[in-house]
């Protein structure tokens, strides 16, 4: 019986290091582009609600080339490291730049940055934990979740307070540094950590070449599982850590629209601040401000969530497994677009409201994003063979993708007016809902993790 380690293995402080500060940056930037293209480029609402969403739409798509290159070619820590520089090059286009083109650049070389870190950094924690400590998994996750909102926190609060008083150079420049600072810590770990080699180099395939071959050669399965039909071309071991995959990807699909909701707590949500009475305990704040609840609540919560509702919850026998987790935190998400549809009645109706109302919303939206956002990623990675971790988190930023071209085109057509828009998200959600909880109750829990010795999988407890 191998003996658990105590404690988290050493590297794992830059990696949290560079999550803090890379997220500060992102969210530091995009704290303040709803207000920038509307107040200082003069764009229309509904197309900066949509330039911003299709933007956070492509942050969450490129990780699908990342984790693919990673997996294959490069590894996690030189994706990581060489995309970083792009991302860097973006916000200094931002800085630099105060037009359209600029703009549309800056987002683009961001964009594409992206795709190095959000489905590699997350994997690359991870990959640090073998078999013998694996019970520290969902607890690095709590404190990788918590380094997010730390920088997020920080970022919402200063960014927005800085771009009127010092322009829009500074504002977006001070997120340029810290990407910079990102990618130094995350360099200073370059000789600790546990670097899983591509399957370039160890042989194994990908998830695209198997599902390739399956799908093409269906006419031959008669009447196997899809994934049968790749046995013969490939290694058994490699056709199970597709159907692995694909099967999550099942399970994500219908999380897609959780993203439609949340990621309005950066455009729809601080529009509708910006209409309300911003005067708070004696301080005038700004619309873009508003958003800081959101990480502020995430640090308070995780704790409370994790050391007291969900053991409170199984104290009566009822266990809090993941896939529940976000079966509750999914349904919460539609209240929390009921309480803000109100809000906006409210508003239509000429009541003057001051903007500590939003409070109700973005604590439900917190909750919901403890329950979905946190879970998902630990989910993520149990759930994914060793060859293919990176391409099992891309799938998870897919969600977010998808989500986000979907408010991107609701927000466009600009057919939902006031409250309205608010409760049809609502109801959207309530209905997904059901789908995932039904598609959960179907799925397999199959846990994977590193052995002490690097390259090999270890499949633990079939639920």
């Amino acid at each position: 019986m191998v003996r658990a380690k105590e404690g988290f293995p050493p590297q794992i402080k830059y990696i949290v290091g560079n999550e803090a500060a890379e997220r500060f940056s992102f969210y530091g930037m995009r704290s303040i582009l709803v207000i920038f293209m509307v107040t200082q480029l003069m764009i229309p609402e509904p197309e900066a609600k949509a330039t911003f969403h299709l933007f956070v739409s492509a942050v969450y798509f490129t990780p699908v080339i990342g984790g693919w290159i990673s997996d294959r070619f490069w590894g996690k820590y030189k994706t990581i490291m060489r995309l970083s520089f792009v991302y860097c090059l973006g916000h200094a286009v931002l800085a630099v730049r105060d037009d359209r083109a600029g703009l549309y650049l800056g987002l683009a070389l961001i964009a594409i940055g992206a795709g190095g870190i959000k489905a590699c950094v997350s994997a690359h924690v991870g990959d640090q934990f073998t078999h013998a400590n694996k019970h520290l998994v969902a607890k690095i996750f709590d404190v990788f979740y918590w380094a997010i909102n730390f920088g997020s926190f920080f970022s919402t609060l200063l960014i927005p307070w800085t771009l009127p008083r010092f322009g829009s150079k500074v504002a977006f420049g001070i997120p340029g540094v810290l990407m910079a600072v990102a990618t130094f810590v995350f360099w200073l770990g370059r000789d600790l950590y546990v670097h899983v080699p591509p399957t370039r180099k160890t042989g194994d395939v990908g998830f695209l070449p198997v599902f390739w071959y399956a799908l093409t050669h269906q006419r031959r399965n008669k009447g196997r599982k899809f994934f049968d039909a790749a046995l013969g071309r490939f290694k058994a071991s490699e056709v199970e850590a597709a159907r692995a995959a694909a099967n999550v990807f099942k399970v994500f699909a219908t999380v897609s629209i959780f993203w439609s909701l949340f990621d309005q707590h950066s455009s729809s949500w601080i529009l509708q601040a910006k209409t309300m009475d911003l005067q708070v305990l004696g301080f005038k704040l700004e619309a873009s401000q508003i958003a800081a609840l959101n990480p502020i609540m995430v640090m308070i919560l995780i704790p409370v969530f994790g050391y007291g509702i969900y053991p409170a919850i199984e104290s009566f026998g009822f266990k809090m497994t993941p896939l529940r987790r976000m079966s509750v935190g999914m349904a919460t998400a539609a209240t929390s677009f009921v309480a803000v549809g109100l809000i906006q009645a409210g508003l239509d109706s000429g009541l003057k409201l001051t903007v500590a109302w939003q409070v109700i919303p973005y604590l439900l939206i917190t909750m919901s994003e403890i329950m979905v956002s946190i879970t998902g990623l630990e989910f993520a990675y149990t759930q994914a063979p060793r060859s293919m971790k990176s391409t099992i988190m891309s799938f998870w930023m897919l969600t977010i993708f998808a989500g986000n071209l979907v408010t991107a085109y609701i927000s466009e057509i600009n057919v939902f007016k006031g409250p309205t828009y608010f409760y049809f998200f609502a109801g959207l959600m309530a209905a997904v809902s059901v789908i995932f909880i039904w598609t959960a109750a179907r799925y397999k829990v199959r846990d994977y993790f590193e052995e002490s010795l690097p390259g090999q999988d270890l499949a633990i407890a079939e639920n």
